[in-house]
């Protein structure tokens, strides 16, 4: 899956230039002409990072900058400073309110780049070195099992129509066919090569959309109506 980004910038010419190079090196980018509106798109898109100006009209980059890092869902989000001022001090000033990374106009894109994807490998290293809290591994493995035993006696679950249509992504698919193989979070990122934490999202997403609430319930309910093979 495409890391996506937002892009926060109120110069027409700039932004559609960045936004077309970061798309070329695979990235899905989001674009908001200010900080109110970034702020906007950073709550229903829930972007992977995000590259924003400094100076723009109404709420500004700073301004954006002190939101996200108020909010604990948003505060561990990496944010790059793009900005016309390029002095040491402004540098300095940036790094104190906690941006990630601090480039100056003009920029080398290539530099940008290099800059987002350090970012993002260094927040999925952290995000897989978390261990969750709340997790209970002995109920998890129970559902592994259960899961397994299930998949052993298949045979006798005659498949359904599901009694409303489900339209899962390719993604969501791909997830759910390696969940009802009984496989943890962690085998099936390094399956899809992406990071647990999207894989995490990706089941959550799956649990909404079958109205299930367990791994065991999951698979339970593809098998009877057919939507795993």
């Amino acid at each position: 899956m495409a890391e996506r980004l937002l892009l926060v910038d109120d110069e027409p010419a700039l932004r559609e230039a960045v936004k077309a190079y970061l798309e070329n090196f695979g990235f899905s980018v989001d674009v908001a002409t200010n900080g109110e509106e970034g702020w906007q798109m950073v709550q229903q898109n829930h972007p992977d990072l995000v590259i924003t100006d400094v100076m723009m009209p109404g709420v500004d980059g700073y301004q954006l900058l002190k939101r996200l890092r108020e909010d604990p869902q948003f505060k561990p989000l990496p944010v790059v400073f793009l900005t016309a001022r390029g002095m040491t001090s402004d540098r300095i000033q940036g790094y104190q309110a906690r941006c990630d990374a601090y480039l100056s106009k003009p920029f080398d894109p290539d530099e940008l780049v290099a800059i987002v994807e350090n970012l993002l490998e260094r927040r999925t290293a952290a995000q897989e070195a978390e261990e969750p809290e709340d997790i209970d591994l002995a109920s998890l493995a129970r559902q592994i099992q259960e899961i397994k035993d299930m998949l052993t006696n298949r045979n006798a679950i005659v498949p359904t129509p599901p009694p409303i249509r489900i339209d899962f992504t390719p993604r969501e698919q791909s997830v759910l066919e390696l969940v009802a193989e009984g496989l943890m979070n962690k085998e099936i990122a390094r399956r899809l090569e992406t990071s647990v934490r999207n894989v995490e999202k990706y089941v959550s997403r799956l649990f909404s959309k079958t109205g299930t609430n367990s791994r065991t319930e999951l698979v339970r309910y593809a098998l009877e109506h057919g939507l795993t093979q």
